[in-house]
């Protein structure tokens, strides 16, 4: 298996190459959300059930507080593999495009979605009408109207007093947080350039075809449906370099291609720079499908007192004037998702509605959207010349199951 197989033995590669698959949670009743006891179960409804989904829905039940009880997604194999698997009633199991709506039309309490990312943000604002906590894998969108409609989804979840939390899993470790919090402290002195990297060995497989289940299943070398690796993969790295930087990018000039990649019709190789605010430069590189590549996801900030250092798969610093030793960021594909997990149980039976994970989410991916937007016009574009486009994919789901 690579990216789309609906083997639930999901390892860091192949998730992280792109094989997620939407998972809908139900949690806490409203009176435990409104902050009864912590270790009640909250029930879970799963959209998406692929090997994402089912993945991680082995972390949700590990915690003894959620409770499987509805699944969703487009494939009744998969619901049916999911619902054995996770002792899902057959009446709770919903097939085809629309099995999400009759999910959250079900008893629930919140729904997890790692749907192809094209989905998410119907999924999600569905889901918070329905009066749902939602639990959300990234990339949250993949376009401009996708990532707004996100943001008001996260607003109105505040509203609601529903928690509404995306699963970025460097955001949920403790030397992440540090790093970030000693450079927006000074420790580094004035920010002046940046660079991030994602060279990958994998993202190779799919299929074309003829057939829109098939195409679907491979979803992820579909460009309408993933938002091509840099929105559906890359975004892990960018996501961590806006977080230092804490602003929008101004404008982006970026090139790439498919120099290997035979299927599909998203690329193999980005290399983007963007413009922020104050002077600061960040360089992106990605490359996808190359054997024998180091498999990174790194971020370097240099400041005028030293430079900060991440890597999703090694070693968290600072060098410098102010250093900090930091650590190895240990199983942080594994790590990040069990601490979202419980965060997410925690901020249910506190009454905290905060939703501080929705904003930078957004950035993040409208970042990574900018960055194709440029490539893919070979020339600079800016943030507000995006963002007045309010480009939209739209993905050919025709003789799909309604």
């Amino acid at each position: 298996m690579e990216e789309h197989s609906s083997s639930f033995k999901l390892g860091r590669r192949e998730f992280i190459a792109g094989a997620a698959a939407a998972t809908t949670f139900t949690l806490m009743k409203a009176s435990l959300a409104r902050g009864a006891e912590a270790n009640s179960a909250v029930e879970l409804g799963m959209i998406g059930c692929g090997g994402r989904g089912n993945w991680i829905a082995r972390l949700f039940a590990n915690t003894g507080k959620y409770r499987l009880v509805a699944c969703a997604d487009y494939f009744q194999d998969r619901v049916d593999g999911f619902g054995s698997r996770f002792q899902v009633g057959a009446n709770r199991r919903y097939a085809a495009l629309s099995g999400y709506r009759r999910l959250l039309e079900s008893k629930l309490d919140a729904a997890a979605i790692e749907t192809p990312p094209y989905f998410h943000p119907e999924q999600a604002a569905a889901a918070v009408e329905a009066g749902k906590h939602v639990f959300l894998a990234k990339p949250v969108a993949i376009d401009v109207p996708g990532c707004l409609s996100i943001a008001e989804s996260g607003k109105k979840a505040t509203s609601k007093k529903l928690v509404f939390l995306v699963d970025f899993q460097t955001r949920a470790n403790e030397l992440f947080r540090e790093v970030v919090r000693r450079v927006h402290a000074g420790d580094i002195g004035k920010l002046s350039c940046g660079e991030a990297h994602y060279p990958w060995q994998g993202s190779g497989s799919g299929t074309d075809s003829p057939n829109p289940e098939e195409r679907l299943r491979q979803w992820y070398c579909t460009l309408a449906l993933s938002g091509d690796v840099i929105v559906e993969q890359d975004v892990h790295t960018l996501d961590v370099a806006t977080w230092f930087i804490n602003a929008d990018p101004l404008r982006a000039f970026g090139t790439g291609g498919r120099a290997i990649r035979k299927l599909g019709d998203i690329w193999d190789h980005f290399s983007v720079t963007y413009w922020f605010p104050g002077d600061f430069v960040l360089t992106f590189s990605s490359v996808k499908m190359i054997p024998g590549a180091k498999d990174e996801i790194r971020c370097r900030i240099f400041g005028s007192e030293g430079m900060a250092h991440t890597d999703y798969f090694g070693e968290v610093w600072i060098h410098g004037n102010k250093p900090y030793e930091g650590g190895a960021a240990e199983n942080l594909f594994t790590a990040g998702a069990v601490t979202n997990i419980e965060d997410f149980h925690r901020f249910i039976t506190e009454g905290n509605y905060a939703n501080t994970t929705v904003a930078p989410s957004v950035r993040s991916n409208l970042t990574s959207v900018l960055g194709r937007t440029a490539a893919y016009a070979g020339r600079v574009v800016t943030w507000d010349e995006m963002m007045r486009a309010n480009a939209k994919l739209e993905p050919d789901l025709r003789g799909l199951k309604a």
